[in-house]
This record gives structure tokens, sequence and C-alpha cells, in this order.
């Protein structure tokens, strides 16, 4: 979509986007007006000039005809004709009813249709730092509830509006010609009518903002919980999670029921105005039709006409109301479609990538924080070579990698592969060559077969099965109950983590890899089986540069570089061997892990001799 300032003009961009439609929609709604209010005058026409002895008010190019066949005597004793004109205008009233219905229909449906297609193609545009903020409920309700508001205001009330102007326009031309002080009498409680709508648009815009950014943190809680259904049932948080669910949704009610007092008060107001006015109009009507200053023709025609004047005049609150939701939720799609997309490369480079990866004096901080979370770290990966990092909680490890992805960018220094600067490489390209394995690995609720071969548009079963087997996961995917066709709920809640993990492996092993990066990818499985799958990865992967995040020594140790990252910065680097000589981190937690060890197997062994 255009780039739109306002949610006025982006509405209108889209409605010209079905310009034909709209037109066509208006031309049955401009012929439903004329036929609505010929049907009055047609009854008008039949009990003062047919019925009784008035003079016709008919235009001359309709009377004509009629002369031509006799005039009045003809109509008196065909009447039938008459009645067969009412039911003509009818049924082509229900027919230009349905195509009006149909056009805005088509309409606001390709509206919505192109709202939901760019908002999601939008949001694969934006930067991992937008996502990484972003709530989830909130961007669904967007892309849903919101647009939703957008297409019901589409369908009904844009052409509500070439309803309301034409009624008016037409009502107060016809009445003002047949008598002016009764069609200013029937206009008193109009002005006052106006003003309610207008004071009623005013609080209905606030109001349903508040509404429905309650409805969007309230989704956000729903989806968050149901998301960690595992952690709430490991941690007994259902309670908690209860309350907090209660609290959000007793404040999307709270609000709710503000905007439909709103609304109960305004329609209530506006009955009352409109049944008053009618009253008026009638008891006026009434007695000038007494005293012979009207004929009953003209008394129909004003009080069929007052009522189609007056439900324009009380539409408008809904109307505006309806016109002020749309805004608010144009403008909350406005304010994700006008975030910046990463942008486009035509002429990036798509250079090989299995060459030296250099970090040289790259530093980082997250946008909007100043605390530097990496700080002038500089080391050489040889192509091919497998690289392992090793560092606390919050050091910069897995910020690290994500600027190798170019998810994020370095605030200082440069990272190159194979000699090229990675911010002057195409960010497809990078990313389908640097293959990502996290610690929390995402699955899809597909079967396993689709979670796996995800990576590939025509994956073979043949290759499926060979990355499986070495991620290790042949052996519980064969134990499963369907194999491969086996459904592992959403986000792979039916599988362990290690199982999850090896899936994540497999997966990410049938894309045409340069660089493969484990984070903290192997913790959920256990030593074996880890070394089970490094030993499979570098007989089948030679010549991929590997980048392992470990706390585990043992996986550590057969790296041919390792680096030990410390509060952003590189404190040590070498071989397993080197590092172990060196007083510092990588020593202190190797001597650690290795008593540990011996503990462990002290421990196996006592439980063995007693079993003897």
């Amino acid at each position: 979509m255009e780039r739109k300032n306002t949610p006025l003009s982006a509405m209108l961009w889209l409605m010209r986007q079905n310009l034909w439609s709209f037109m066509g929609s208006m031309v049955a709604t401009v012929m439903i007006v004329i036929i609505g209010f010929l049907t009055p005058l047609l009854l008008a026409e039949t009990i003062d000039s047919v019925l009784g002895t008035a003079p016709s008010t008919l235009p001359d190019f309709i009377l004509a005809p009629i002369r031509a066949l006799g005039g009045r005597e003809f109509l008196i004793h065909n009447l039938w004709i008459l009645g067969l004109t009412l039911v003509a205008l009818n049924l082509l009233n229900g027919v230009f009813t349905y195509m009006k219905g149909r056009l805005t229909a088509v309409a606001s449906e390709n509206i919505a249709l192109s709202l939901r297609r760019r908002l999601y193609a939008h949001l694969q545009r934006l930067p991992f730092a937008y996502h990484v903020k972003a709530s989830t409920g909130d961007l669904i309700q967007r892309c849903t509830s919101d647009v939703e508001t957008i297409r019901r205001f589409l369908s009904v009330q844009v052409m509500e509006v070439v309803n309301t102007l034409l009624m008016i326009a037409i009502a107060l031309t016809m009445l003002f010609g047949r008598n002016v002080k009764i069609t200013l009498i029937s206009m008193i409680l109009m002005p006052p009518l106006f003003f309610f709508a207008m004071w009623f648009f005013k609080r209905v815009h606030t109001a349903f903002r508040t509404m429905d950014e309650a409805e969007g943190l309230m989704s956000a809680v729903l989806q968050e919980n149901l998301s960690g259904v595992r952690v709430v049932r490991a941690f007994g948080q259902q309670e908690p999670e209860v309350e907090k669910f209660d609290a959000a949704s007793g404040d999307f009610r709270r609000k709710a029921k503000h905007l439909n007092d709103l609304l109960a008060i305004y329609w209530g107001g506006g009955d009352g105005i409109s049944m008053m006015q009618s009253m008026i109009t009638l008891l006026v009507c009434v007695m000038y039709a007494c005293r012979g200053e009207i004929t009953v023709g003209t008394l129909i025609v004003f009080t069929s006409y007052i009522g189609m004047l007056l439900f324009p005049i009380r539409q408008l609150g809904r109307i505006l109301s309806d016109a002020g939701k749309s805004m608010v939720s144009m403008e909350r799609i406005l304010e994700i479609l006008h975030q910046s997309a990463e942008p486009e490369e035509p002429n990036a480079k798509k250079p090989p990538l299995n060459g030296d990866i250099v970090f040289d004096h790259v530093s980082f901080a997250y946008p909007d924080d100043n605390v530097p979370v990496l700080e002038d770290v500089s080391f050489t990966i040889p192509a091919g070579k497998t690289a392992a990092v090793l560092g606390g909680t919050g050091s910069g490890k897995s910020t690290m990698m994500y600027l190798l992805q170019r998810l994020y960018e370095p605030t200082g220094g440069r990272i190159t592969i194979g000699g090229v600067n990675i911010l002057n490489i195409d960010r497809e390209h990078l990313r389908s060559h640097v293959g990502l394995i996290l610690q929390e690995p995402f699955l899809y609720s597909k079967t396993i077969y689709e979670n796996v071969g995800i990576a590939r548009r025509e994956p073979q079963k043949a290759d499926i099965d060979h990355a499986a087997d070495i991620a290790s996961a042949s052996g519980f995917i064969a134990k499963a109950d369907k194999g491969y066709d086996t459904v592992v709920g959403e986000r792979g809640v039916t599988l362990s983590g290690g199982q999850k993990q090896r899936i994540a492996i497999a997966r990410t092993l049938l894309k045409d890899n340069d660089v493969l990066i484990f984070d903290d990818s192997l913790s959920a499985v256990d030593t074996e089986t880890d070394a089970q799958i490094r030993a499979a990865l570098a007989h089948e992967k030679q010549g991929v540069t590997t980048l392992i995040i470990s706390h585990r020594v043992t996986t550590l140790s057969q790296a041919d570089l390792i680096l030990v990252l410390e509060n952003g910065r590189i404190t040590q680097q070498g071989t397993h061997a080197e590092l172990c000589a060196q007083p510092g981190l990588y020593q202190r937690i190797n001597s650690i892990q290795n008593e540990l060890e011996d503990e462990l197997k002290q421990a196996q062994a006592a439980e063995a001799k007693e079993v003897k």
C-alpha cells in the first residue's frame, strides 16, 4: 500500500481500488432513494387527483400519455394500473437493494482481503527488533478485528452516507414545495438531533479506541497463556493466570460497557426526539387537513417524508460512530504499515559464504538502549572449521549469532565472510545459507514430516530420512504412533525438549548451509546423543563452518577454536588444551564439570556394587 499519512486518506485510497463496485452501488442507492420517494407521491396522487378532484401535481411528461388514454376517468376505471405500478416500484426497489448489497459486499471483502494480505506481508518484512517488542496478541487483533471493523463500515455505512444526503436533499425540496410553514414546524427538533449525533460521535471515537486497546491486551494475555501452557502447569500458576486474565477481561468489559452505554443513550435519545418530531408533524398536518388547508394526500406525503427525513439524521449517529471506529482501526493498522521494513537491496551481493568469518572490532547495543552488549569483539573462524563459544547468561553469545544473520546490525566494527562485509550481502541470500538452530526451537502444529521438510519447497523422503539420521531423531520418530505422520501439537508441545531440538536440527540440515550455528541447541539432549550428533555432522558437513554455543566442556572441547565471552568482551580464545592451561573462566568450568563427572561415576559405581 502506498504510504498514507491519515486514516481518511488510506480509506479513500482503498475505496479507489474498488471504484467501479462503489460507483455501481451508489447508482443502486440513488435508485432506491428515488423509488422510496415515489411511493408516497403515487399514493398521494391517487387519493387527491384520482379518487379526489384536486389538480394533479405530476409533471407533464407523465400526464401527457395519461390524458391520451382518457385522463382521470381512465384511471378510475383501471385502478389496477396504479396498484401494479406500486408493486413494480417495490420489485425494482428489491432488485436495486440486492445490487447495492452485493456490490458493497464484494468491494468491502476485496478491501479486507487486500488489507490482511498487506499487513501479513509487511509483518514478514519488518525487522527482527520490531517483533521482539511487539505483542503477538495485539498484532493478531489488528490483523483480524480491526480489519473486520473497516470491512463492516465500507460494507454498510459508506452507502448510507449517500443515502442520507440524498434523502435529506430530496425530502426538504419536496416538502418546501408543498407547504413551507408545515415543513419548518416539522424541522423544529432536527437541529437538536443533529447536535446530539455530533456529541455522540466525539465520545464514541475515544470510547472505541480504549475498548479496542483493552481487547488487544486481553488477546495478548490469552495468547501468552496458551503458548506457555507447559510453564503454567509446571509452576502451578493456573490461579494467578486466571486472575490475570480476569483482570484484563474485566477491564475490557468495563470499556465495552461504557461504549454500549453511549450507544444506548444515543439510540434511546434519538428515538425519543424522532418520535416527538413525528408526533408534532402528524398533529399539525391533521389540524391543517381538518381546516382544509392541505389535502389528505399532502398529509400522507408529509408524515411519510418526515419519517424518511428523520431516519437519516438519526442514522447519522450510527454512521459517525462506525466511521469513528473504522478510523481508529485504520489508524492502528497504519501504525504497523508505517513501520519501516527491512530496506530492499537490489544491488546487494550474493557471494559464496564458505570463506573465513571475521569479527573485526565489533560492538553492539540494542536499539533504545545505551548499554553495550558487545564491546570490541574480534576473532577469525577459518572456513570449514568449528568454533565454540562459552559465556555466562547475558554475556552476548546469542547476540553475536543474531549479528551474523543480520537480524541486527553492528553499531561498531564490521563482520565479514570470505572478505565481504555482511552488510553488503543480500539478507535473503545470507540467511538462506547461514543455518541457525535455537535453544528453544519453534515447531508448527503439523506432522513431524512437515516440520522437518519445511526448509524445502518439495522435500524428498530420502533427504528427510538422512537429515533425521544425522540429528539422531530417527529413533524416536520410528517409535511415534504414526512415525513421520505424527502431529507434534502447537509449538511441538507433545515432544520433549531434546526431541524438539533434534527435529529443528534435522530441519536446518535440509538447507544448503555454508555456516551452521547451534545456539545452545544441544542443551536438552544427553551427552551421548550430543556426541553422536556432532560426530555425524563432522562426517557429513565437511567444509561447513560451524559455530556452537554451549556450556558443556565436552561439547566445546572438540572445536578448533574456543571463544570465552564475558560481559560482552572476548577474554580468552584458543583450543581446549590451551584454555585448560590458562587461568580463567574456561579452566574453572572445566574443573567443576570434571569433578561433577567424577562424583557421578563414583555414585554409579557404588550403586552397581549395592545391586550386586
